[in-house]
């Protein structure tokens, strides 16, 4: 008296199984990104601890407009992930101020960290949103 699966519900039960690894396939390759720049490189720290280090040591060299010229160049950068690119784009300003041991964050900072924490392939996306901001990045243009 064995059963068999067949029309519908054998489509309907393939279609979950799909689903259900696509699904745990995007959630692990997200997660074995975060595991990977968690683990520390060879002086000891990861890239997120360094990212963190940099934001804390160069809190006090921001000033309003700098932050709100942050918080316009993330705009674009949807809600679930505009954090981490914050975190990321603002570790990156620090320590281009921190090595040119800058009194304060400058625009200059600001678009270099920018371009160097975005991704080569959101570049475009990234110039894009200069033009909107009418900040030149021509200046810039051997860091893309």
């Amino acid at each position: 008296m064995g059963t068999t699966l067949s029309g519908w519900f054998l489509i309907f039960i393939l279609f979950w199984i799909v689903v259900l690894v696509s699904s745990f396939a995007i959630g692990g390759f997200f997660m074995f990104r975060k595991f990977l720049k968690r683990m520390p490189k060879q002086d000891g720290k990861s890239d997120l601890d360094w990212e963190e280090y940099y934001v804390s040591q160069t809190k006090q060299l921001w000033k309003q407009d700098k932050k709100e010229l942050l918080e316009e160049l993330v705009s674009p950068v949807p809600d679930l992930f505009r954090d981490v690119a914050r975190q990321k784009i603002a570790g990156k300003i620090g320590q281009i101020a921190i090595n040119e041991q800058a009194d304060a964050i400058s625009m200059d900072h600001v678009i270099r960290g920018y371009i160097e924490a975005t991704p080569k392939r959101d570049h475009k996306f990234l110039k894009k949103k200069l033009q909107e901001l009418n900040i030149d990045f021509h200046p810039y243009k051997h860091l893309f």
